[in-house]
């Protein structure tokens, strides 16, 4: 029996993305975050007194300006050579851009595999044969797992490989393969790299995505980590996820439909996110938060947002003590109208309603409407042009949405309006 790591897509020293935009934020910790869960990595690999790690490529992010990101990654590696513990390793898209990963040596525990063709490396007193090919440029849209060689007979063999399998989600199209290539080439585990989160493809034999072991954004949500493998003496196999993760991205969906105050709304992603911390162990948490559903508030939330966006922030830092930073707030709430809207074509409510529907059923933003927003687009700061919930007057889902919030509250603003005179 014996015992191995499976990990991928390191991404060491990746840069977490506009922390420095949010006030408060724990820029550093999260800087550092890629490093921390990569000791976790190796610490776990001593612990647990594997036999060899597999890294199923993307150890670093692309190119580096110096060499401390390669150093700090020498460092580790010898503390894996020290524990007796080999560590092999196929490049993959984002290694390939890396100048670092082609003139950097490595202990001599790590064994990289060639990108110009296909290999096998054998331990001969385990009886393992590993079998990979790294990525000879950032862009390989060949298969690269059809030239691997036969299994090794008598040995447990293992497919080493970086690729996006049959496609998945916000990953790019790298050396696709299927799963039933792999089953039929006759390995008995399958060690994926790429996409960034866990996956078991197939049990027999195992095809798995190890997932990267530290998040870095906001889609990357759920704890992230590693494979331990534990080999059998007839080769069957187990596998256990194990988390790496040091910080946490969550998605908070807050639905605040009929909350009568602000405060309402506050209670109600307090104890949602103080559910996230239980849930996630009390581990630090980078969470976005959205808030939706119909509500008497939404005017009150509309009219004075940034109000609001940092009430929330106050009160997460309040119910979790610091444990959760409100990485963005995103805002949908919708006004619930219960009063008769006036069946009449004419008058002011009449036209509004008219335009807005005409609007409404407009497959592209109307020149006429876009020319009555230039004057004032002209005098908007940049930033509420170009930041990700910035203003969109030429994009038209952004309209549509936008006019659909607006339209219960210009309509009850008439209705109090007529009602008056």
């Amino acid at each position: 029996m014996f015992k191995f790591i499976h990990a991928a897509d390191i991404h060491l020293d990746s840069p977490m993305r506009k922390l420095d935009y949010y006030e408060g934020a724990p820029v550093e910790k999260f800087r550092q975050a890629t490093r921390r869960a990569f000791e976790n990595l190796i610490q776990t690999a001593i612990s647990e007194s594997v036999a060899f790690v597999v890294i199923a490529g993307d150890l670093y992010d692309g190119d580096w300006k110096d060499y401390n990101t390669g150093l700090y990654l020498v460092s580790q590696m010898s503390r894996l050579r020290d524990a007796g513990i080999s560590v092999i390793i196929v490049s993959g898209n984002h290694d390939a851009a890396s100048s670092i990963t082609k003139t950097l040596p490595f202990p001599d525990n790590v064994k990289l595999f060639p990108s110009d063709k296909p290999a096998t490396f054998q331990m001969e007193n385990l009886r393992v044969a590993i079998h990979g090919q790294g990525f000879a440029s950032p862009a390989v849209k060949k298969d690269l797992a059809s030239g691997y060689p036969l299994p090794v007979e008598g040995f447990y063999n293992i497919g080493l490989l970086h690729t996006c399998a049959t496609g998945r989600a916000g990953h790019e199209p790298y050396a696709p393969c299927s799963p039933e290539d792999l089953k039929n080439k006759g390995y008995d585990y399958w060690a994926l790299g790429h996409v960034h989160s866990h996956e078991v493809i197939d049990q027999h034999p195992l095809i798995v995505f190890s997932g990267n072991i530290q998040g870095r954004n906001p889609r990357e949500t759920g704890p992230k980590g590693c494979i331990l493998v534990t080999v059998g003496q007839s080769h069957d196999t187990e596998i256990e996820f194990i988390p790496m993760d040091v910080v946490r991205w969550a998605i908070a969906e807050v639905d605040v439909a009929g909350a009568e105050s602000g405060y309402d709304i506050l209670d109600r992603t307090r104890k949602l996110l103080e559910c996230l911390v239980e849930e996630n162990d009390g581990m630090p948490l980078a969470v976005r938060i959205h808030i939706n559903g119909k509500t008497a508030v939404h005017e009150q939330i509309f009219s004075d947002p940034e109000r609001w966006m940092n009430e929330i922030r106050s009160a997460a830092l309040d119910a979790c003590n610091g444990r959760v930073w409100v990485e963005k707030i995103k805002i949908g709430t919708r006004l619930p109208y219960s009063g008769r809207i006036p069946e009449q074509k004419d008058g002011a409510i009449g036209e509004l309603l008219k335009l807005l529907d005409e609007l409404n059923a407009e497959t592209s933003v109307h020149p006429d409407l876009i020319s009555e927003l230039t004057d004032l687009e002209r005098k908007l700061p940049l930033e509420l042009k170009t930041m990700e919930e910035g203003l969109k007057f030429s994009d038209t889902a952004w309209m549509k949405n936008t006019l659909e919030q607006v339209r219960p509250m210009l309509i009850k603003r008439l209705l109090k309006k007529g009602a008056g005179e």
